[in-house]
């Protein structure tokens, strides 16, 4: 049984988070949000998960790093910056920042590396993300983690290959890029699909979330298998086994 701190614990996945952590055994160490003592939460617990915004990263890593306790990060919209200050937390704590915390999307980025090295470049690699209309960053994080899942295979970098939406005359797709689509409508929880397009033929690989349970108790899981961990930067695949 471990204690478990959420930080953005009144939000929407904050509040799955809380019955995820019930329902795998866990105590709720606590919750915080704006404004919150991030310091007492992080003292108090064996293991911090922040769902919160990016603006608040770099006071909930000091927490972290002054209370000596690992965190899982699955806050979306983060910069490079975030990611430097991710890296330096990790010189003291454990630390596992993952744009999605499914397990399914896990295993759908494993998938995607593993197309994107087999099949050549006259292959091209288009993701399409749909979201429900309150989100506020595009791509999503997920989308940028499967991107950078394409990229690797590929053995290219995400930042010079990737097209984020088409507008006007944008000419022929120019080979080995990646290309972005966001969709933003309803309450769709979260819907990605990664397109590999050759001549005449087409592989698609699809997760499709039903409710943000399921990035819960990912990250719960991720949260269990964080604890006792040495500092440095960990990953989902790593929870996985991948």
């Amino acid at each position: 049984m471990a204690r478990i701190g959420i930080i953005g614990s009144e939000g929407r996945m904050g509040q799955a988070l809380r019955a995820a952590v019930a329902a795998a055994g866990h105590d709720l160490a606590g919750g915080i949000d704006r404004g919150g003592d991030a310091l007492a939460l992080a003292l108090a617990s064996d293991v911090l998960v922040d769902f919160s915004a990016p603006a608040a990263l770099e006071g909930n890593l000091d927490a972290a790093v002054a209370a000596g306790v690992p965190i899982v990060i699955g806050t979306t919209g983060l910069e490079e910056r975030h990611h430097f200050l991710c890296d330096a937390a990790a010189d003291a704590v454990a630390v596992l920042q993952t744009g999605n915390t499914s397990l399914g999307v896990t295993l759908l980025a494993h998938l995607v590396r593993e197309a994107a090295s087999r099949l050549g470049e006259d292959w091209d690699i288009e993701i399409v993300e749909t979201h429900h209309r309150m989100k506020v960053d595009a791509p999503s994080g997920t989308a940028l983690l499967l991107g950078e899942a394409a990229a690797k295979g590929r053995a290219v970098s995400l930042a010079e290959a990737a097209v984020r939406g088409r507008d006007g005359i944008t000419g022929a797709r120019q080979a080995g890029t990646i290309g972005f689509a966001s969709l933003r409508g309803g309450t769709v929880a979260g819907d990605h699909t990664v397109h590999f397009l050759a001549d005449n033929e087409r592989v698609s690989l699809s997760h499709l979330a039903e409710n943000r349970a399921i990035f819960a108790r990912g990250a719960v899981r991720a949260a269990e298998w964080l604890i006792g961990r040495a500092a440095g930067r960990y990953t989902m695949p790593e929870v996985l086994g991948l």
